[in-house]
C-alpha cells in the first residue's frame, strides 16, 4: 500500500473510535480548553514512551498498548484543533453530524500537510524509529505547552494549531509503523 492508502486506513480508524465515542458521551469535550487536550496528549504520549523505557507493550498494567494511545493522540489533536477554530463553552454546543464534519474537515487539512511534507522529506518518517515519534510528540507537546502559557504569542514559532497537526501526523506514523 502508499502511504496516502496507509494513512487513510489508520485515519480511518481513529474516526471510528471517535465516532463510536460520540455515540455514547456526545460532544462533551467540547468543553475542553485547549490546555487540557495539550495535558491529555502529554499523558497518552507519556504513556507510550513508559511502556517503551519497560520493555514494551507486554508491560501495560491495564491491558492497552502503544496502538490505542496513539489513536487517543490523534483524536485529542483533532479535538484540540476543532476547539481553537470553536469559542470556549461550558455545554456542548455542537452535535455529534456536527461533530464529524469538523472532524473530517481538520483530518482533510492534516492529510494534506503529511503529503506536503512527505513529499519534501521523501519519506523519512518510514525511516525512523516509533520511539523518535514518540519524542517528536513530547516535544511537540513542550512547545504547545510553552506557547500556551505565552497566550498564543510567539515570535518566529508556528503556533499551536500547527503542533497538533504535526502530533497528529506522528502518531498516524505510529499507527502505521506499529500495523505493518
Amino acid at each position: 500500500m502508499t502511504t496516502e492508502q496507509q494513512f487513510d486506513v489508520a485515519l480511518r480508524r481513529c474516526r471510528e473510535l471517535f465516532e463510536s465515542k460520540l455515540h455514547d458521551y456526545a460532544p462533551a469535550w467540547r468543553v475542553l480548553r485547549p490546555a487540557s487536550l495539550t495535558d491529555q496528549i502529554y499523558i497518552k504520549a507519556k504513556r507510550i514512551r513508559e511502556l517503551q523505557m519497560l520493555g514494551g507493550d507486554d508491560h501495560s498494567a491495564v491491558g492497552e498498548g502503544s496502538f490505542n494511545e496513539f489513536i487517543g493522540i490523534v483524536n485529542y489533536g483533532i479535538i484540540g484543533l476543532i476547539q481553537l477554530e470553536l469559542p470556549p463553552t461550558v455545554t456542548p454546543d455542537i452535535d455529534s453530524a456536527e461533530a464529524l464534519r469538523l472532524y473530517d474537515g481538520h483530518a482533510a487539512k492534516i492529510r494534506a500537510l503529511m503529503l506536503a511534507k512527505n513529499h519534501d522529506y521523501g519519506e523519512a518518517w518510514r525511516d525512523m524509529r516509533v520511539s523518535s515519534y514518540v519524542d517528536l510528540i513530547l516535544m511537540k507537546v513542550l512547545r504547545t505547552k510553552q506557547i500556551e502559557d505565552l497566550q498564543g504569542y510567539t515570535l518566529v514559532s508556528e503556533g499551536i494549531d500547527a503542533n497538533y497537526m504535526d502530533m497528529v501526523n506522528y502518531s498516524i506514523f505510529g499507527i502505521i509503523k506499529l500495523t505493518e
